[in-house]
């Protein structure tokens, strides 16, 4: 446990924007992101038209500083939600959204981006239409190790990680019974 909480202590992406950042060199993870976007809107499409929450919580596994990438796919989840609600007749919905990295990563730059963010969101799903409506979206840091338990008990409707479950080193228990 000790060597697990120093590593958690001095594993971290460079903070900030600036040019050798993790929110500038992150050129891969943004492809990648690319390439599976259809996979997951078709996901938390799905999803939604089963279960149809009032809230919807989301969960970003590694999020590290790079507010693109973790905001990014955010944004595409809640846009394939909001297309999926309207087609349905449904009315607004809150979203939570957990940003998860280790202790020591800059959650303060994706922080300082929510605003852009919200704005960013209102503006792809309401356009110039006032009679749109989007439900609030409440946004919350949860720093820990992804080895151990992040949230409580069937608070995750959908968790995404890109690039961080290449550090597992095995399932994690009960993972294989859901």
């Amino acid at each position: 446990r000790e060597m697990t909480n120093a590593v958690n202590q001095v594993l971290r992406m460079k903070e900030g924007t600036g040019e050798s950042s993790y929110a500038t060199s992150s050129y891969i993870q943004k492809q990648v992101l690319s390439l599976t976007k259809s996979i997951k809107e078709e996901a938390i499409r799905e999803f939604y038209s089963r279960q149809r929450p009032k809230i919807i919580s989301i969960a970003d596994l590694g999020c590290s500083s790079a507010e693109l990438n973790t905001l990014g796919v955010v944004s595409e989840l809640i846009v394939a939600i909001e297309v999926a609600r309207r087609q349905l007749g449904d009315g607004p919905r809150e979203y939570h959204v957990c940003l998860n990295d280790l202790p020591g990563n800059d959650f303060n730059t994706v922080f300082r981006s929510l605003t852009k963010f919200e704005e960013k969101l209102k503006k792809e799903i309401m356009g110039s239409d006032d009679e749109k409506e989007l439900g609030h979206c409440f946004v919350s840091g949860v720093p820990g190790s992804f080895y151990g338990r992040l949230f409580s008990t069937n608070s995750m409707h959908f968790v995404h990680s890109s690039y961080s479950l290449m550090w597992l080193s095995q399932v994690p228990q009960g993972a294989e019974e859901n």
